[in-house]
């Protein structure tokens, strides 16, 4: 009997390689993607593969289809959507390091969406929720100073709690996609963790005292500092 996951395989295999033509440029915007027979025939693979992979590829807005005429390339940048930062990361640059654009797009962006979810955290949540984010603050200081292995992963989540109690179920989704392209390259996300454990402790308790002003501006200064190092 055939293995029910096998087309889902195959499918893969095609919609990873036209994802990477038309993020690399190799299929440009307007270009007219090949026909399903043709895919199908330089691929190896059957027409049913290479249908669900373009319509996954729609799905991204990396192409349009029309009924009776070709599929063509869409721009990414005007119809992609957070989705691709990882394969723009890992496309281009280095195994240490993305794209110099990506990075410096990824940082502007993740200062913006954590300073505003910074400030709603605080004026949002409950005093538990700011004692468990600041006692977070306190485990990164911490981490800081002992060189510890895991300050990264404590870094992130001091982040998570803060944009959780923010309330903002967008934000939560848009930090998923900025972790994981950090993520991506460790030895980026070890440069971009604090290395200072007193404006941690500071953030630690203008957070149990509910100072909305003083823990913005405390992770604004963080967050804004990388960017500044990045450009």
């Amino acid at each position: 009997m055939a293995d029910p996951s096998e087309p889902r395989r195959v499918s893969d295999t095609v919609h990873e390689r036209l994802r990477a033509e038309i993020l690399d440029g190799r299929l440009a915007p307007g270009d007219a993607v090949p026909s399903e027979r043709a895919l199908a025939e330089d691929l190896g693979v059957n027409r049913h593969a290479v249908r669900e992979a373009l319509k996954r590829l729609e799905q991204a807005g990396l192409v349009r289809i029309t009924q009776g005429g070709a599929t063509r390339v869409q721009d990414w940048r005007d119809h992609g959507g957070m989705d691709l930062l990882l394969d723009l990361a890992r496309g281009g640059g280095t195994a240490d390091a993305p794209p110099h654009e990506v990075v410096v797009s990824v940082l502007e962006l993740r200062a913006l969406i954590g300073v505003d979810a910074a400030r709603r955290f605080v004026s949002r949540a409950g005093d538990g929720a700011r004692g468990r984010a600041a006692a977070l603050a306190e485990a990164v200081a911490a981490a800081v100073e002992t060189d510890d292995s895991g300050l990264v992963e404590r870094y992130e989540d001091l982040w998570r709690a803060i944009v959780a109690g923010a309330g903002n179920v967008a934000y939560r989704l848009m930090l998923n996609s900025l972790t994981d392209t950090v993520a991506a390259y460790p030895a980026l996300a070890r440069e971009l963790a604090p290395s200072d454990p007193a404006p941690l402790r500071e953030l630690a308790a203008a957070l149990r005292a509910g100072d909305e002003e003083r823990a913005v501006a405390l992770l604004a200064e963080q967050l804004h500092g990388d960017v500044r190092r990045a450009a």
